[in-house]
């Protein structure tokens, strides 16, 4: 992995509201553990031990530490660390699983853009997004990188429900002031104002949920939209996402709009949103040469979506290349082009769809085995939020809880800790988690 060209400080994160454990003591956790390693191998001990202080892990071990401390038992039940979800779209989730028979462009101006609009309404906001953020809480995911609406003001009760259910991460206002229906399309001064005022805001007011900057895409924002969201996120240290290379006529699109750029990322590069600051690319399923060695140099983030990228026939992201030229990756659920919150499904499905491509495109990327993908989902990703995403000492104690036993095959009942971990994912994922932290504090 490279490093990053610009790191945020690290930031302590407190959930609030729910009845969960303090993180602010001592915890010896015991059950079988697995993680990933620096060379994206999976490490296990069986019947293992945790010891975290203060939300932090400070060793892994066969033997009970020698401290005092509070003790939780889970033997018999999977220690997996927390899934980092790069991307998604908080307002599409009451419609995830629908509208999957059209390409990106149609689907977004058919469906996506009337189901946004609702969000300038808060009272439709407060029920939508006290829903997504419950179900995210009971999901695998501990770290998040949101997309919210153009609406400030339901973007922050998005941060208020994200930071209450005790997940960690990102929100973005979402920006467009051009090639957007009448209904939702702002003037380039009001978007930078309301960014503005937004990043204020959720600094002062959240510890957990911070903003991120975030032009939806290239289409939908003028150069001095873009030139002036990258002023402002270099002058507030305020890391950007976006989307990159998700669609053939999306590509074709942006070099009609920016024939000033090299490529679609050159686009962002030049009006400093693509690694000036910590930054996530979604979708990178059609990149060239040049790009990927843009994405190299500056540390950029891939956010991959294999699910959403099929749902709608965007197109099979080259993870191989990714992890060969050691470009930063992780996975996204990207609801609502994905259908899912599951993030086992996502890496389920990222093995599966660099098969279709070392197959069907390419022989010379060969495609993921179960521990790079499990490392990506963890690990790559997670490094985006900081020291989270592995069971190791000095990372954050993001863990699931998994309790696998009734999902284990009668007829080969002497599986192995990391042929468990992969049963559970392709079989029964999310299903039988039994507890969850995020930065040490229990949510469930």
């Amino acid at each position: 992995m490279v490093g990053r060209l610009y790191w945020l400080p690290q930031i302590t994160f407190y959930a609030l509201h729910y009845d969960r454990r303090n993180a602010m003591g001592r915890l010896l956790i015991k059950g079988d553990i697995i993680t990933s390693t620096e060379n994206r191998e999976l490490r296990s001990i069986e019947d293992g031990w945790i010891l975290a202080e203060d939300g932090v892990i400070r060793s892994v071990t066969r033997e009970k530490p020698d401290t005092d401390g509070e003790i939780l038992d889970y033997s018999g039940c999977l220690l997996v660390p927390g899934f980092s979800d790069l991307h998604l779209h908080a307002p599409q989730y009451q419609y995830a699983g629908l509208y999957m028979d059209e390409e990106l462009l149609k689907w977004l101006e058919t469906h996506t853009f009337p189901e946004e609009a609702r969000y300038r309404d808060l009272s439709y906001a407060e029920k939508a997004y006290s829903l997504f953020a419950e179900d995210l809480r009971k999901s695998e995911t501990t770290r998040v990188s949101v997309f919210g609406t153009i609406h400030r003001n339901s973007d922050i009760l998005l941060c208020e429900k994200l930071e209450n259910a005790g997940l960690a991460g990102y929100v973005g206002k979402v920006n467009m002031d051009r090639n957007s229906p009448e209904y939702l399309v702002e003037t380039m001064e009001d978007s930078i104002r309301d960014t503005e005022s937004f990043i204020r805001e959720v600094n002062e007011r959240f510890t957990s949920i911070r903003p991120i900057v975030t032009p939806r895409f290239v289409p939908s924002c003028t150069d001095g939209l873009m030139k002036s969201l990258g002023e402002l996120a270099v002058r507030t240290g305020t890391p950007v996402q976006s989307h990159l290379d998700e669609n053939l006529s999306e590509i074709e699109w942006v070099r009609e709009l920016c024939p000033w750029s090299e490529n679609y990322s050159d686009a962002y590069f030049r009006n400093s949103l693509f690694g000036q600051t910590p930054t996530i690319m979604a979708h990178v399923c059609w990149p060239n040469d040049e790009e990927l060695e843009l994405i190299r140099r500056t540390g950029v983030y891939v956010a991959s979506s294999p699910s959403s990228n099929i749902n709608i026939a965007s197109g099979v992201a080259p993870l191989r290349k990714f992890l060969d030229m050691g470009i930063n990756v992780g996975l996204a659920t990207d609801v609502a082009g994905g259908s899912t919150l599951s993030m086992f499904r996502v890496m389920c499905d990222a093995i599966q769809h660099s098969k279709i491509r070392w197959r069907l495109f390419d022989e010379s990327l060969r495609p993921l085995n179960f521990a790079e993908a499990f490392w990506i989902a963890t690990r790559g990703g997670g490094s985006f939020f900081g020291r989270t995403g592995a069971i190791e000492e000095g990372y954050e104690l993001d863990l699931l809880v998994i309790d696998d036993r009734d999902a284990r095959s009668t007829l080969r009942p002497a599986f192995s800790v990391a042929e468990r971990l992969e049963f559970y994912s392709y079989r029964t994922p999310g299903d039988n988690l039994k507890a969850k932290f995020v930065k040490g504090i229990q949510l469930f």
